[in-house]
């Protein structure tokens, strides 16, 4: 029992130094800062020119600022992993469509061997089939829009710079773009001594 308790006290001693290197210096930030601005000034060079001048040298500034807070990081990989399962269960529920269709094509076929009835019953049913995907795709949409909503709403909330709310198609890709530039910085890992290392 003394070993265990012991062994806790030698815990607690090196959690309190681990706390304390935790806290970064002012020059520690700073280098930070110049190697996340490096990163984002890279990443935003690959942008078309045209994309390139929507985003300013001071959103870049801005958001290099806000990943100082690495929880940032945790809220943008959450939504982007959200994003990715919603859009799984949305293709998952218009195959779902395609193929309660071809199973009931095979089954009048096997049922009905009249070729003009079967004609007949197959174009009423492809008209009601197109009608359902146009429904299912009209659905998906606006999922996908309350998605993008919930995206911008979040983030703006945890004072991501370049995120509020908009329906414009120019300003959702921009997102999009920042969205992408912070998910590349957060498989960065800072090292003061290094270059970039890659996780």
């Amino acid at each position: 029992m003394e070993e265990i308790n012991v062994h806790h006290e030698s815990n607690s001693t090196s959690s309190d130094s681990v706390e304390q290197q935790q806290s970064p210096s002012p020059e520690f930030l700073q280098r930070k800062i110049y190697f996340l601005m490096d990163q984002l000034k890279a990443m935003h060079a690959e942008l078309p020119e045209k994309l390139q001048t929507r985003i300013s040298y001071d959103l870049l500034t801005e958001l290099a600022n806000c990943v100082l807070n690495e929880s940032i990081f945790d809220i943008v990989k959450a939504l982007t992993e959200l994003q990715h399962v919603t859009e799984k269960h949305l293709l998952k529920m218009r195959n779902q469509v395609e193929n309660e269709y071809e199973i009931e094509v095979s089954d009048w076929r096997n049922k009905i061997k009249d070729a003009e009835e079967l004609q007949h019953l197959l174009g009423l049913m492809k008209v009601k089939h197109k009608k359902k995907l146009l429904e299912t795709d009209k659905k998906i949409v606006e999922l996908m829009d309350q998605k993008v909503y919930d995206q911008q709403s979040t983030l703006q909330k945890a004072g991501v710079p370049g995120f509020y709310f908009t329906q414009n198609p120019k300003e959702i890709k921009i997102q999009m773009f920042l969205l992408d530039f912070l998910l590349r910085l957060s498989r960065l890992k800072y090292d003061p001594n290094k270059k970039q290392i890659a996780c």
